[in-house]
């Protein structure tokens, strides 16, 4: 457990296990800890770096708006921070989004990379999900203290106060419009792309994002010489939704046999 002091932000992680560097993102309202159940699983391989996101968990919020590529920036840096040569970098969600930025805005930092629940386009998600987002902010505060976010947030947050402004922040950003398909067919690393098979987008988004890198659009063939020809790969794992696949032992197994490959 330590903190390092990267691009403006008092960034906190921890390091646990042995073998590659992973860098693991969260999603968002949550911190390193929503992997816990599927950590044995991965530390068994790897060494997994887990830093808490600008505002969540353990690191304070600074003066500046929730935005995956800020974090990803944030990211970065601490990868340089820690000296890391080329770790393999895996998000979920909020998370996923960072990852992705991660690779698209620092490709000489990521190995490979694992996006998990993560659209590409705001309007991919699902329209009643969008009507939800925009009732996210400060006053939501109070019909959340029964959840497992506020709950942690009070127990782990430096500023236990600020979930109120952290909740106006994430509304804020929901709210913006984004479409990161130019910058997703550029992708160097070889990516993963994973989602449930009941997401926030359906799973035909996640099979247009596999397009984009070049995957199913031709037949495999015996050799495999018809895949993607970055190395990319699509999971789209059965009987999960947005809010169980981070801690699935299935989620574990495809990301451990990509980065594996």
């Amino acid at each position: 457990m330590a903190y390092a002091e990267v691009n403006g932000i008092n960034t906190y992680y921890e390091e646990i296990g042995e073998g590659s560097p992973l860098v693991l993102l969260h999603g968002g309202l949550g911190s390193g800890e929503m992997f816990g159940p599927i950590l044995p699983l991965l530390t068994a391989r790897h060494r997994v770096i887990l830093p808490d996101l600008q505002g969540h968990g353990r690191t304070a919020d600074v003066d500046r708006p929730i935005d995956v590529r800020t974090m990803a920036d944030d990211t970065a840096a601490l990868i340089r921070y820690l000296g890391l040569e080329r770790p393999d970098v895996a998000g979920f969600s909020l998370g996923g989004g960072v990852a992705l930025q991660v690779a698209i805005r620092h490709p000489g930092v990521v190995g490979r990379l694992v996006a998990a629940s993560a659209g590409i386009r705001r309007d991919a998600n699902d329209p009643e999900l969008l009507k939800q987002q925009g009732q996210v902010n400060a006053a939501a505060a109070e019909f959340m203290k029964d959840t497992p976010m506020y709950e942690l947030y009070q127990r782990v947050a430096p500023r236990p106060e600020d979930f109120p402004r952290l909740l106006d922040k994430i509304g804020e950003s929901m709210a913006v419009d984004y479409d990161y398909t130019n910058e997703v067919r550029g992708l160097q690393s070889p990516t993963l792309i994973v989602a449930a098979d009941a997401d926030m987008c359906p799973p035909s988004h996640f099979v247009e994002v596999f397009g984009l890198l070049d995957g199913g659009l031709r037949d495999g063939g015996w050799d495999g010489s018809g895949r993607a020809k970055g190395g990319h790969a699509l999971a789209i794992l059965p009987g999960l939704t947005h809010y169980n696949l981070c801690d699935s032992p299935l989620f574990a197994q495809v990301m451990l046999d990509f980065l594996a490959a």
